[in-house]
């Protein structure tokens, strides 16, 4: 557990909670709630005890408790009454933070609760539209920011992973769409594929023939999809790979090998806006995310 990120900035601790700085330190001068340490050259940080009580304290603001009534409670006070809003409540908002606490805390029983009391008020389907892909995209944005360390990101995804599968699982799978096969696969070195994971479940559920291939796949690998006379669309996702000045020729080697037969491609993520205008001479449709992607299925 060496590699767990334990200090922060304060700027981490905004782009984690979304309390704006200026609140935080008015939250610490005022009542006391968080008490940064500081480096011998004087700059101030934050332990990951202060990030989850920030955390706890959101929720609890966030559901009509006062701060100056949460400053006068004890940490363990504040780190309950969270929990049982989190159990309790687990709707959007309070579900994402919760998501955030269990990410931070390791906490697998803070997730599976949360994701729980979601699937008594929504379908699996909503949850992942309406929580957890806003969540991923959260958890994008403190990547880009160097909030999050690896370690957080895999314990949560791997969480994330196993709710799509036994939702795969519990499918009545029936081919009903047989004309065209869908292989999906990530580009080489491309681990993050949450988002492909559950395009695999929307499209078994319509009813489509799938063929999940997963993680970092070399293109070269693809040949023996392409020469097969069933009429395959390949469905791919870039979020990390291929490096950004890579990205166009990832593009034309597929485009190279897909021209002239009655195959196509489909790739999402926010790289995909890297190529926008470029002209393929075949089938390729590009969509800046997952949920854009969805909305034109």
């Amino acid at each position: 557990m060496n590699n767990i990120k334990s200090v922060f900035t304060i700027k981490d601790l905004e782009n984690i909670s979304g309390i704006k700085a200026h609140t935080i330190r008015i939250w610490e001068k005022r009542y006391n709630l968080l008490v940064p340490e500081r480096t011998d050259t004087n700059i101030r940080y934050y332990s990951s005890d202060n990030l989850q009580k920030l955390l706890n304290v959101v929720l609890l603001n966030n559901n009509n408790f006062k701060i100056s009534k949460i400053a006068l409670m004890s940490n363990d006070t504040i780190k309950v009454k969270a929990r049982e809003l989190a159990f309790n409540k687990a709707v959007n908002d309070e579900a994402l933070n919760s998501l955030k606490l269990s990410m931070f805390q390791f906490d697998k029983i803070l997730f599976n609760n949360t994701y729980s009391v979601l699937l008594h008020k929504k379908t699996f389907r909503e949850v992942f539209k309406e929580v957890f892909i806003p969540f991923l995209d959260q958890i994008g944005l403190l990547w880009q920011t160097d909030t999050l360390l690896p370690a957080h990101e895999h314990f949560i995804s791997n969480l994330i992973s196993q709710k799509i599968q036994i939702n795969i699982e519990k499918l009545d799978y029936t081919i009903t769409k047989s004309k065209t096969t869908y292989v999906l696969f990530l580009p080489e070195n491309e681990i993050h594929e949450l988002g492909l994971m559950y395009l695999n479940y929307e499209l078994a559920l319509r009813g489509f023939s799938t063929i999940y291939l997963g993680q970092s796949l070399p293109v070269d690998n693809l040949s023996y999809f392409i020469k097969n006379e069933t009429e395959v669309c390949f469905v791919t996702s870039l979020t990390v790979k291929p490096f950004d000045d890579k990205v166009l020729s990832y593009f034309m080697s597929i485009d190279e090998k897909i021209t002239g037969t009655k195959h196509r491609l489909i790739a999402f993520g926010r790289k995909t806006t890297l190529v926008e205008g470029s002209k393929f001479n075949s089938n390729i449709s590009l969509y800046s995310s997952l949920t854009e992607l969805l909305s034109s299925l």
